[in-house]
């Protein structure tokens, strides 16, 4: 079966959250299956990774999208990649989505249109005379319009549309659909309107094959007013069909402290000296002092849905009973600013960094005994995945994928209500395992041994491609 699989950022080039580690991990798992390829917008990081980059395509300007070509390459380990290349909307300075400043591009709809609608005429076989595809496996709202575009292109190839984090959707004004080639029939409920606006996301939700997300529980809860976000409707109508699956986000074999080269010193379950030696380095890398207190970790985009506000409330609580925290992410300027003050009150005890490095973060998951996740949603999340592979402790809102891969009790904690006393009472337990060695050592053994491979979910993606098709 030949797979197109679309996607804005990939970790192989460039990465921004966690879909970039699953659109790099999900198609090397599938490879087995299917003979499946990467499209992506051609970054610089993307020109750059690729070897033997050809291109094989051209494309006239349609409506108001401008004209591009198609290039065809491969990353190191041979995986095949199709990038967009249109210098004017992609080889920018920045970010996949906006400028240094982390300010959006003013024309991401141009920009992501013309990626969706490049991506579904590559589907069709109407740029490389030699590929052409049997089913799209399209990915959040910057690819969401390409269902959409095979719609109106009245092509038959099915698609199924993967829901990374409903909240981020894709809404522009109406005005902008002319110049994206999008039919005025398709605005009405039915389609692409939302509040008398245009949205990509519901593109995809109204005209994808099947529809999926990244954990059970996040598909039941994005059929809910709580967490639907104003899209709940078509959603319940979509499961009511049977066309909305959770499949959970795997994580890759790298994620193995024993074999990790980013890693101090690595090591296995039990090997608690050769452990300790990366809470070390950490420690000494972050300029905590000296402990022999627990060491709580929180990697993590630093937004308004992760619950750093929460963490910020308790870190007095934390320090003052004998722990400490370091945090690596970037986001809200509140949330930085105000880690950073926590900082400046406890530089021995509070240690952070603005800004994401890959190695840093498996350091800080291999030396940290607790890392924090008080999400307030989470559709899948991965960095709970890595902290049990890596001996941490998660300590997660009971939400979306933490709540089916943290073992309350067992592997991690788990609370109900994204609230201050409802954290606390988990640091509480948290607190209390780490004075109990052998129930720590059990729950860090437990953890170690959750695999989180892609083995299962990339069945479970072949089974649904081969129900589609």
């Amino acid at each position: 079966m030949r797979i197109l699989f679309a996607t804005p950022e990939a970790s192989d080039f460039v990465q921004v959250g966690g879909l970039a580690a699953v659109s790099s991990a999900l198609p090397r798992a599938l490879r087995e299956f299917s003979d499946i390829r990467v499209i992506i917008p051609g970054y610089p990081s993307v020109l750059r990774g690729l070897t033997d980059l050809t291109v094989v395509g051209r494309c006239a300007p349609f409506a108001g999208l401008p004209a591009f070509e198609i290039g065809l390459g491969h990353a190191p380990d041979g995986l095949t990649y199709y990038a967009v290349l249109c210098p004017a909307l992609y080889e920018r300075a920045g970010g996949p989505y906006g400028d240094a400043q982390g300010t959006d591009w003013d024309d991401n709809h141009v920009r992501f249109a013309t990626f969706s609608y490049a991506a579904a005429q590559l589907a069709r076989g109407s740029i490389d005379g030699a590929w052409s595809a049997d089913l799209v496996h399209a990915n959040d709202w910057q690819c969401a319009l390409i269902p959409g575009y095979l719609e109106w292109l009245y092509s038959r190839i099915p698609t199924v549309f993967t829901i990374h984090n409903l909240a981020h959707q894709g809404v522009f004004d109406r005005s902008a659909m002319a110049q994206l080639g999008i039919p005025e029939a398709s605005f009405h409920v039915n389609g692409v309107e939302f509040y008398n606006r245009l949205s990509f996301i519901k593109s995809g939700l109204v005209y994808a094959s099947h529809l999926t997300t990244v954990s059970q529980t996040y598909a039941r809860e994005i059929t809910t007013t709580e967490f639907g976000c104003g899209l709940e409707g078509v959603l319940r109508q979509r499961a009511d069909r049977n066309e909305l699956s959770g499949i959970l986000n795997g994580i890759d074999e790298s994620w193995d402290p024993r074999t990790c080269v980013s890693l101090s010193k690595t090591f296995g379950a039990g090997d608690w000296t050769e452990r300790a030696l990366n809470a070390d380095h950490v420690r000494d890398q972050f300029g905590l002092a000296v402990s022999r207190g627990p060491l709580f970790a929180l990697v993590a985009r630093l937004v308004h849905q992760k619950g750093v506000d929460l963490v910020i409330e308790s870190a007095k609580t934390i320090v003052e009973a004998g722990g400490q925290i370091v945090v690596t992410g970037k986001g809200e300027t509140r949330f930085e600013d105000a880690l950073l003050q926590a900082q400046a009150l406890n530089p021995q005890s509070v240690a952070v960094k603005i800004g994401f490095d890959d190695a840093e973060a498996r350091r800080i998951f291999a030396g940290s005994d607790f890392t924090l996740m008080p999400s307030r949603f989470e559709p899948c999340g991965l960095s709970q995945m890595y902290a049990q592979r890596f001996g941490s402790l998660p300590i997660g809102h009971r939400t979306g994928g933490l709540a089916e891969t943290i073992v309350d009790g067992e592997t991690g904690f788990l609370f109900d209500q994204p609230s201050a006393p409802g954290f606390l009472g988990s640091l509480c337990r948290a607190f209390s395992t780490f004075g109990m060695k052998d129930r720590l050592d059990q729950m860090r053994r437990a953890a170690m041994a959750q695999a989180f491979n892609w083995s299962d979910s990339a069945r479970a993606y072949a089974a649904l491609y081969k129900a589609s098709v």
